[in-house]
């Protein structure tokens, strides 16, 4: 019966990854993000230089080298392509399901995991975040662990073998964190404990942390590349830690400013599906005692820190509060061991959701007449059928949601938000440049010279494999540009000229720009075009 009851469980957990990763190749690579998490690892596997990434053959410094790594060894393997450039990030991000399962079964019981791992599944927020190429689901990951195997040392016997093994994971966890996304982890893990140790006048888990072991192999971990590419690049300590840590939460340098509550709508979207459990279970979650150490209460200041230094950054991007989402589900789970109502209105509310959303975009695109392509409707529809399952799968259930519904409810919202995200990439503007760099490649050759000019469309690279001269932009490429004068970059008159005494090149040209181009009676035709870019032959 045990045998058979595991098989039934790698079975599920199996089928849930398969529908995890369907849309690993179907979507098109989306400007920018995945574009430039597909380009600098296709660079490092071409260089071999795994010390100093690149984009566009220039220096990249703004993130740790991890995921560039990982995807890179990717490409090795399987060869380059849109599934191999998201394995890594996609991966993780489904990671953080058996992980959030796992830790809560283990404390709070069978029905507290079921309820965890479905509130993570059904969450809008959590699947389009984790379905896409960013560096913010393996941060999230490696976050996650780190927390949780803390909680899991702490709430072991004090001083045990236990105790000691979890504290060394979550060593490692931080390590990996570090690079995954950089020094974060250190305000968000520590704040979180420095506050927990003060509002319960607590200082023994201080005590259990196992620093002399944890130190050493933290940095054995994070520290080898940091040293290396400072040896190699001088200019990095500046740029990494001052410019993209404290230069990015202190002031608006990097231009995404936002107002104080724009991570609010975010997060009520990313717990939607499970605002009643989780407003019913805050308070006593909070109180709920714990010997000697209150698991829930950390979490939940976590989350808040979490929440609250990103929406304090001078920086704001939408997946930043990502790691709030798996913790505040495993708060939930712990909440629906108590009763299991809230676990089967947690089912219901996140597969009536997604049926709502697919059936507004369906009718949107009836309503319009056809105005969306056809693939976008039957996308849609299909993410409208994938929601009716997982409604049915709730409602049938009364008082109590067994694991096999759990499957199917996590299943298929799981299905029917990658399928609306499939709908939203082939629907109109476009959003990325692979049917653009289909049209260019035929005339192509290996000694083709090739120019951005008046922006840097960052697909262009992964799909052409090909770097540019960049012409009168900046953008991402500022630093590297400044470190490397001249390299991969061209000013205005620089480009006409080049551009009139060559045979054989190929411009993209900003739409805004090509006009004015074509009145000064730069020669070249055009050969391809999409609301985003001209591309234009100078043969």
């Amino acid at each position: 019966m045990l045998k058979r009851t595991s098989n039934t469980a790698w079975l599920g957990w199996l089928a849930l990854a398969a529908l995890w990763l369907a849309s690993l190749q179907l979507r098109p690579l989306l400007d920018p993000d995945e574009g430039r998490y597909a380009e600098i690892p296709r660079e490092m596997a071409a260089s071999g230089d795994w010390v100093t990434p690149r984009l566009n053959d220039l220096k990249y410094f703004e993130k740790p080298p991890l995921q560039y790594w990982m995807t890179a060894a990717a490409y090795r393997a399987f060869g380059q392509s849109p599934w191999s450039s998201r394995l890594w990030s996609f991966a993780l991000a489904f990671a953080c399901l058996p992980l959030v399962f796992a830790w809560t079964r283990r404390l709070y019981g069978d029905r507290a995991g079921r309820a965890a791992l479905l509130a993570l599944a059904v969450s809008p927020y959590f699947a389009i975040v984790g379905h896409l190429n960013l560096l913010d689901s393996g941060f999230t990951f490696w976050l996650t662990a780190t927390v949780l195997a803390f909680l899991r040392a702490q709430t072991s016997e004090p001083g045990s073998s236990a105790e000691r093994k979890w504290m060394l994971l979550c060593w490692v966890s931080a390590a990996l964190a570090v690079l995954s996304k950089g020094i974060v982890v250190g305000v968000l893990a520590g704040g979180s404990l420095i506050v927990y140790s003060a509002l319960e006048r607590d200082a023994r888990p201080w005590k259990r942390l196992h620093l002399a072991p944890g130190i050493p192999l933290f940095l054995c971990v994070s520290a080898p590349w940091f040293i290396l590419v400072s040896r190699r690049n001088p200019d990095f300590l500046q740029f990494f830690f001052v410019h993209e840590h404290f230069a990015r939460f202190l002031t608006t340098v990097h231009q995404r400013v936002e107002p104080w509550w724009y991570f609010i709508p975010i997060l009520f979207v990313g717990i939607l599906p499970w605002l009643p459990p989780f407003l019913h279970g805050c308070r006593t979650a909070w109180s709920r005692p714990g010997v000697p150490f209150k698991p829930l209460k950390f979490l939940l200041i976590y989350s808040a820190i979490t929440f609250l230094f990103f929406s304090a950054s001078g920086s704001k991007l939408a997946p930043y509060v990502l790691p709030v989402i798996p913790a505040l589900a495993a708060v939930v789970g712990a909440q629906c061991s108590e009763g299991p109502w809230l676990l089967t209105r947690t089912a219901w509310i996140g597969a009536g959701l997604l049926l709502l959303v697919a059936a507004g975009w369906v009718g949107y695109g009836w309503h319009r007449n056809g105005a969306l392509p056809r693939e976008v409707l039957i996308w849609a529809v299909v993410a409208v059928i994938a929601g009716f399952i997982g409604v049915l799968a709730a409602r049938r259930s009364r008082g109590e949601l067994p694991m096999g519904r759990v499957w199917t409810v996590a299943g298929a919202a799981i299905l029917g938000w990658q399928c609306l995200m499939v709908a939203y990439a082939a629907t109109p503007p476009a959003r990325t440049s692979r049917d653009l760099v289909a049209a260019v490649r035929p005339y192509v050759h290996p000694a083709t010279a090739l120019y951005s000019v008046g922006q840097f469309r960052e697909t262009i690279l992964p799909y052409l494999r090909r770097t540019l001269t960049v012409v009168d932009y900046e953008g991402e490429l500022e630093f590297g540009m400044h470190a490397q004068p001249g390299h991969n970059a061209a000013t205005e008159d620089q480009f006409v000229r080049q551009w009139t005494n060559s045979s054989d090149a190929i411009a993209f040209i900003a739409p805004s720009q090509w006009p004015r181009y074509q009145k000064s009676g730069l020669p070249g035709r055009v050969i391809a075009a999409d609301s985003e870019t001209v591309a234009v032959s100078r043969r």
